[in-house]
């Protein structure tokens, strides 16, 4: 292909990277104006604009016209994938945009680094590695859409666009069981991927009984799972011995609103580079650093990397290690992280900040206006158990749903309800039924629903919870109990296995917690065969919650602060 060619392909990604379709479009102008060898190039790139632009009817009449003329045509079929994606046609996405891959990978393997269009096939197998990874994660592969993460994170030029691409790939292999040397290795990784230098703070002024300046980092400050934990934080702190500052660096809505309510010092840091952050958190002199984002969507984590406070902590958001040198502790509990666990804790770099309770504070209603709870079960009037679960649907395994065909076998006309993303689309209601269809399941049993901003209301239809393995629910843990509903649950063997457990203990169910799947089975048949006991926890449930240790703000902060005055009392005697 012709230099001239090659170096308007090469430009128009570097728009795309950008986010500019507009400059996209000015370069597929050019190409499809040049003359008839490269008007199918101009087509291909103005069909991405288009895509990019969400205006997919002209992206589709331009693949269309270019796939008619040559079929094999590399961009033009990952758009025909892209579309296919953007419609959330799976079963359409996925063949595709594998054969895309494969065919990439031919073509790249033909060619000299060296040469100028090779950084051009490169750049389309990275998009069509980020597609593929956004449509098997919603097709429930959370393993393969980890793959592809980490492919585009080892084709990312730009050294802080590979650590954040490669930390996503953290966060999705947390849906399937790793040993605890291997889930370690993966994260310490990610800190050889962002070299900085990081602040020193030898001239701190170390006294032990200060009012202590305590920062809490987050780009979910709103309408996010994490805020429902967030509150008892700003809002019942010690404020005779600790000033409060939040640093926000995600978008702002109602959620953001209320919490700002609080007697907190609010920084609005979104949009900063990380560089840039870490300067104002260490001007505005923060003793302990929080982040709750962990490996999550958006991390604050290359933030911590400078070190802007002489003490970092990581948790709540996050239910694994960071990997990073410049954490210094892991906020945990007795039932997450048992003292004494030498295996289970040797999976963190940071060293290990237990609370004696629960290492985090449920606190639903700056989130959600929480509807009454079912003080019915359903069973009552239906006449038949309903099972159900609200989880992801990636962190369902094929090992879990024989537990659940199992559970259904065994308790006479009950039902499944699988309720969450997967489901709102046909083709991703096709792979569920295929997987149970494969496992011997009567589908007649299973009713598949999409997400719904009513799901809270929706446990009004479940008598029973089944919680996934070996990655628990959290929030949706919280808000089934909180509903009324019982969670039945595995305790794990790692932190993050655990989380489920330690909800549940703290709560004041610990009887619905079992230590391995054949419990587990008969736990949930037990209550299913048993109407009046499912109907005493539907009855008392939620007022159980709001008075167990799981929403006891109070208390949480009391231990929480204790902790954080004894870390700084460690750091200023060394």
């Amino acid at each position: 292909m012709a230099e001239e060619t090659v170096n308007w392909l090469n430009l128009a990604d570097k728009f795309a990277s950008e986010g500019n379709p507009q400059g996209m479009r000015a370069c597929a102008r050019e190409l499809w104006e040049k003359d008839a060898r490269t008007k199918l190039e101009g087509a291909a790139v103005m069909a991405e604009a288009a895509l990019y632009s969400g205006a997919l009817d002209e992206a589709e009449s331009l693949v269309d016209e270019i796939l008619r003329e040559h079929p094999q045509h590399l961009r033009a079929r990952l758009i025909q994938g892209g579309i296919a994606a953007k419609r959330f046609q799976l079963d359409v996405c996925l063949p595709e945009l594998q054969a895309v891959v494969r065919d990439g990978e031919h073509k790249l393997s033909a060619l000299d680094p060296s040469d100028a269009y090779y950084a051009t096939i490169a750049g389309i197998l990275m998009k069509v590695h980020g597609w593929l990874a956004d449509a098997r994660y919603l097709a429930a592969q959370p393993e393969l859409a980890a793959q592809d993460i980490r492919a585009c994170a080892d084709m990312a030029a730009d050294p802080l666009q590979r650590a954040d691409l490669y930390s996503k790939s953290l966060f999705m292999e947390n849906y399937r069981e790793h040993a605890v040397r291997e889930s370690r290795a993966m994260a310490e990784h990610y800190n050889e991927l962002l070299e900085v230098k990081p602040y020193v703070h030898d001239a701190a002024a170390k006294i032990p009984d200060k009012k202590l300046r305590i920062g809490y980092v987050s780009p979910d400050f709103r309408e996010h799972a994490v805020a429902n934990f967030v509150e008892p934080l700003l809002r019942d702190y010690d404020k005779s011995h600790f000033s409060v500052y939040v640093y926000a660096t995600g978008k702002h809505d109602a959620v953001t609103k209320r919490l700002q309510r609080n007697r907190v010092n609010w920084r609005n840091i979104q949009g900063r580079a990380p560089r840039t952050a870490a300067r104002l958190i260490a001007e505005d002199q923060i003793d302990i650093l929080f982040d709750l984002s962990g490996h999550t969507q958006d991390s604050c984590l290359p933030i911590l990397t400078y070190k802007p406070a002489p003490i970092q902590i990581s948790g709540i958001g996050y239910m694994n290690t960071t990997g990073l040198g410049t954490v210094d502790y892991f906020l945990s509990d007795a039932v997450c992280l048992p003292a004494g666990d030498e295996k289970a804790e040797a999976g963190f770099t940071e060293k290990i900040l237990r609370l004696p309770h629960s290492h985090l504070c449920y606190a639903p209603q700056v989130v959600h206006h929480m509807p009454p709870a079912g003080v019915e079960a359903p069973s009552i009037h239906k006449g038949y158990v309903t099972f159900g679960c609200f989880n992801d649907f990636n962190k369902v395994t094929d090992e879990l749903l024989l537990l659940w065909r199992g559970i259904l076998d065994a308790v006479k006309d009950s039902k499944l309800v699988i309720k969450g993303k997967i489901c709102s689309v046909p083709s991703g209601c096709a792979i569920v039924k295929e997987r149970m269809k494969k496992l011997c399941f009567d589908l007649s049993r299973i009713e598949l629903r999409p997400y719904s901003p009513d799901y809270l209301e929706q446990y009004h239809d479940i008598d029973v919870a089944l919680d996934t393995a070996p990655y628990p629910g959290g929030l949706t843990t919280c808000e089934a109990l909180y509903m009324g509903v019982p969670v039945v649950s595995m305790r794990g063997r790692t932190h993050g296995a655990r989380f489920g457990a330690s909800i549940l203990k703290n709560a004041g169910v610990e009887e619905l917690l079992m230590e391995n799947d054949v419990n587990y089975v008969r736990r949930a048949v037990q209550l299913g065969r048993s109407p009046k006991l499912i109907q005493a926890y539907h009855g008392a449930l939620r007022r159980q919650v709001e008075k167990s240790a799981l929403m006891d703000a109070k208390q949480y902060m009391r231990e929480l602060e204790q902790a954080y005055r004894d870390i700084w009392q460690d750091y200023c005697l060394r």
